[in-house]
């Protein structure tokens, strides 16, 4: 069986993961593509969503990389219209919305997918099975890009919804969620609001696990020069630190494995596998630990940020 995708959004990660990961996966065909501002020879293309179901395309999936804002009425359009439904980090703006999917999902025997591309890392999986026999004493994550080179004019993501630092704050999460042994839950945090923008540029966060580990996040969207993706563990078996977003791993400083970058194949394969086995993967904690950072941040103004 092959699944007919049609791809919601054609922008730079689109292009750069999706359009990539998606050829090179058996199963998967691409079958139109619905953007305001571009398409792709030998294609359909179609303004929106609404237009591409409207259609005479048969098309059998729907993936989102759509901005999070107006996602939900998207998302909702396609599976009332019996399509599977794949969707980009973020899920949603709100985990109520995401929820509602998910119920109505299940209600029409539809495929949701919520992806967290950087669980995918090659790295992740490793360093999750070390943690796992070892005792652990400290998480600190430290999580710092230049948001002019990764979000050049994206003005959507300092808008309500978009997340500001968190869109890749919450691949930090992401990971972190999946290879400790235990949950953790958000204790205090420091957000810092650009007085221009309604959306975070820089966070501290502290949480603890169930057993009172202490973990800790900076994250920040001003770093300039090489960029910071990393997550170090203090534990019984040594240090262990995954870099480059959980594409390396080392214990004591000492590299154990560096791979290539191979997380939206992974997704593609695993969307295929839930469609063809009538399954759903609904995860919803680091969008759920972003939530709680809104919730119980203190919050600082700092100066206008200008792109």
């Amino acid at each position: 069986m092959t699944i007919r995708l049609g791809l919601v959004g054609l922008g730079k990660i689109a292009r750069d993961q999706h359009l990539p990961a998606i050829a090179a996966t058996d199963g998967l065909a691409l079958a139109a593509i619905a953007s305001r501002h571009a398409g792709l020879p030998d294609l359909p293309h179609f303004h929106d969503v609404d237009a591409l179901i409207a259609s005479d395309v048969s098309i059998d999936a729907v993936t989102l990389c759509t901005p999070p804002q107006g996602r939900f009425q998207q998302a909702r359009a396609a599976l009332l219209a019996g399509k599977h439904l794949m969707l980009e980090k973020p899920p949603g703006m709100s985990i109520a919305e995401v929820e509602a999917l998910g119920r109505l999902a299940k209600a029409k025997g539809l495929t949701i997918f919520t992806t967290w591309h950087s669980r995918e890392a090659a790295a992740v999986e490793p360093a999750r099975a070390f943690l796992a026999r070892h005792d652990i004493r400290s998480v600190k994550i430290e999580w710092k890009e230049d948001v002019r080179h990764w979000h050049p004019g994206q003005q959507w993501i300092w808008e309500p919804g978009g997340l500001g630092v968190f869109d890749p704050g919450i691949n930090a999460l992401s990971i972190v969620t999946r290879i400790l042994p235990e949950a953790m839950h958000l204790t205090e945090a420091t957000l810092q609001f650009p007085e221009n923008c309604a959306s975070p540029i820089a966070a501290d966060l502290t949480f603890a696990t169930e057993s009172g580990l202490p973990v800790s996040a900076a994250f920040d969207f001003r770093q300039t020069g090489p960029q910071t993706w990393d997550i170090i563990v203090d534990t019984s078996g040594g240090t262990l630190k995954l870099s480059l977003g959980g594409s390396r791993l080392s214990i004591n400083g000492v590299e154990q494995m560096a791979e290539e970058d191979r997380e939206y194949r992974n997704l593609y394969r695993r969307f295929a596998e839930l469609v063809a086995t009538g399954q759903s993967e609904l995860d919803l904690s680091p969008l759920v630990h972003v939530a709680d950072a809104f919730l119980l941040g203190r919050r600082i103004v700092v100066e206008p940020f200008y792109d």
